[in-house]
């Protein structure tokens, strides 16, 4: 199925992953957000769950981040995202982006034209202990 029809096809399963991603502060797991759709009384499979994240993902309605353990996901504008993300718990915050006139020279030097970008920076937060 092309990301368009997937656009366009509007089911009750995706309105409501839609409407719990939106209303998560910042980065939520596919269990967690099920769990949270669960509590409200919706009969949302897990695998659903995940498609439904995922052709969002697809069609740039969402970011999707590696954390260990699985992914992350927050409900995004289109255009670029940059995250720097702790390796051991997940958390994740928005940081400043690379200059764009860099990304798009780079890119335009390597013959790729940018539609979107995605940054991630992974380390380790300060409430994580050190190794």
């Amino acid at each position: 199925m092309s990301a368009t029809i997937r656009e366009r096809r509007n089911t009750a399963q995706k309105e409501a992953v839609c409407r719990e991603l939106t209303a998560a502060d910042g980065f939520i797991s596919a269990g967690e957000l099920h769990q949270r759709l669960r509590d409200e009384g919706s009969a949302v499979g897990l695998a659903t769950v995940y498609r439904q994240l995922n052709a969002l993902v697809d069609i740039g309605r969402a970011d999707a981040i590696p954390v260990p353990g699985g992914q992350l996901f927050r409900a995004c504008e289109q255009g670029g995202h940059h995250h720097l993300v702790c390796e051991d718990c997940g958390t994740a915050v928005d940081i400043d982006p690379p200059d764009e006139e860099w990304i798009r020279a780079t890119a335009e030097r390597s013959g790729v034209t940018v539609t979107r970008h995605i940054l991630e920076v992974f380390g380790r937060c300060g409430a994580c202990p050190a190794e």
